[in-house]
């Protein structure tokens, strides 16, 4: 068994990742409750131990709902969409979350350039959005 400075290192009881998030810990106890993946462990004194792996998600759902702000349900449709492990990717440069890296889509003959002027404003009005929520 690990002593207790070892154990720490890598594990965070719900207080401590509440506070690393900077959410409450009833809001991560909301979220285990809407995204089935999130499933930490529990001590033998029933207390829930968040380890590394758990706190990556937690980010990446803190992520989609205050910065980029879906709901829980767009949150929950946009998980299917790109899969957990292309959203907990490399850490974003701001050091919130992991970061999705879209890939560049291919060289698409029916891709117009309404569709490229759509996603620009698209991009423009997310860029905004977390303007005005900071």
């Amino acid at each position: 068994m690990p002593d207790t400075a070892e154990r720490s290192e890598r594990t965070l009881k719900i207080g401590e990742a509440a506070r690393a998030l900077g959410v409450e810990a009833y809001v991560l106890r909301f979220w285990e409750t809407q995204f089935p993946f999130l499933r930490p462990r529990h001590a033998s004194s029933s207390h829930r131990i968040y380890q590394p792996r758990d706190l990556a998600l937690l980010r990446m759902v803190k992520r989609l709902l205050h910065v980029e702000g879906y709901t829980i349900a767009g949150a929950k449709k946009h998980i299917r969409e790109v899969g957990l492990e292309q959203l907990c990717g490399e850490p974003s440069p701001d050091g919130i979350a992991p970061a999705v890296r879209p890939t560049p889509p291919a060289a698409d003959p029916r891709r117009t350039s309404l569709q490229d002027t759509l996603e620009s404003i698209r991009n423009d009005l997310k860029s905004l959005r977390k303007l005005l929520d900071s």
